[in-house]
């Protein structure tokens, strides 16, 4: 197979066609890009499954135009759901719902429950409209790794697997969506991301917020909950500032090169080590922290060191959650001092 990237004006029509005909199609949106199919055809949605490599357990967040497209795929309206969708939407927000007949269950990896979002990007809109249906879109990369921001890192994870990518430039925001459950009562966080906890609790009044939420696979009510996600290739190791001293120290015995990635100037390899200054703001950060993940796996060091950034609230527990299921804590380093 063939993959052809097109921008939306030329390529929007087939992308609609490709659809309808239960092919996949990967598109942008200001989270990360997508791998649509139509949520209403199990195969579909089969084949987005056997793009990506993805286990058929872990449930995929169904796109709509708009929110009074959503209700129609709501067995019952949730408590909030109005609400949270006014406040939110079209933008970087998922709701877990009881799933209404129109859906295919498999969508939902069977659960009673479905992942809906309204994406605010043009070309993701266009694209909805257009097709005027539910897209079932999950990231449009090699599951388990990471996510893609660009067209071309899209071409790089599925060349040959997809028919077509809709490229509408780089994502804005680069992390996925902020998941809400709002099955349980009061709603549940279940994955942070561009809306933050305290935007929602400001509506919501409470909201569940987990110390580190990974579910036994049986209870998956959205994608992203895996303990192992959004990872490089290379081995990964994360730690925190106060632990710096001791990781200098274990560094004198690590392979002959390692790539660092902080957001504090003050913590900088010396060669043959690299180093990635990620920025301060935690916007940009996440912006950007997809592309320093590809960028460190292209270098030449042997093994990725992240630096956990100082700050948790807002944006900054979206980045902590997508670096502890990329990394692995470096005290399980059997080498370390």
């Amino acid at each position: 197979m063939q993959t052809r990237v097109a921008q939306l004006e030329t390529g929007l029509a087939d992308a609609v066609a490709l659809l309808h005909a239960g092919q996949v199609v990967a598109f942008a949106t200001e989270t990360v890009y997508g791998l649509g199919a139509d949520a209403r055809q199990p195969e579909a949605i089969a084949r987005i499954y056997t793009a990506k490599g993805r286990p058929s357990y872990n449930p995929l967040i169904v796109h709509v135009a708009t929110p009074a497209d959503a209700r129609e795929y709501m067995a019952t309206v949730s408590a909030f759901a109005p609400e949270l969708m006014a406040a939110f939407w079209p933008g970087p927000l998922t709701l877990v719902v009881p799933r209404g007949g129109a859906l295919a269950p498999s969508v939902s990896a069977g659960l009673p429950s479905v992942a809906l979002r309204c994406p605010a990007h043009p070309l993701a809109q266009a694209l909805l409209r257009a097709f005027a249906g539910p897209i079932a879109a999950p990231s449009a990369n090699r599951s388990g790794f990471v996510s893609p921001t660009t067209a071309a890192h899209v071409l790089a994870e599925l060349d040959g697997r997809i028919p077509l990518i809709l490229d509408g430039g780089a994502s804005a925001i680069g992390l996925e969506s902020t998941v809400v459950d709002l099955t349980t009562n009061p709603p549940t966080l279940l994955r942070p991301g561009g809306i933050t906890a305290e935007q929602i609790r400001a509506i919501t009044g409470q909201l569940i917020v987990p110390d580190s939420y990974t579910p036994p696979i049986e209870d998956l009510r959205s994608p992203g909950l895996l303990a192992r996600h959004y990872a490089p290739r290379k081995p990964a190791w994360r730690f925190t500032t106060a632990d710096w001293p001791s990781v200098q120290a274990c560094l004198r015995s690590c392979p002959p090169s390692v790539t660092l990635i902080t957001d504090a100037p003050a913590l900088h390899l010396d060669a043959p080590h690299e180093t990635l200054l990620m920025p301060a703001s935690a916007l940009e950060y996440a912006a950007h922290l997809y592309d320093a993940v590809r960028r460190a796996d292209a270098q030449s060091g042997a093994e990725i060191w992240v630096h956990m950034p100082d700050e948790h609230n807002g944006v900054w527990l979206a980045i902590h959650d997508r670096w502890q299921r990329a990394t692995q804590p470096w005290t399980l380093r059997e080498d370390r001092p």
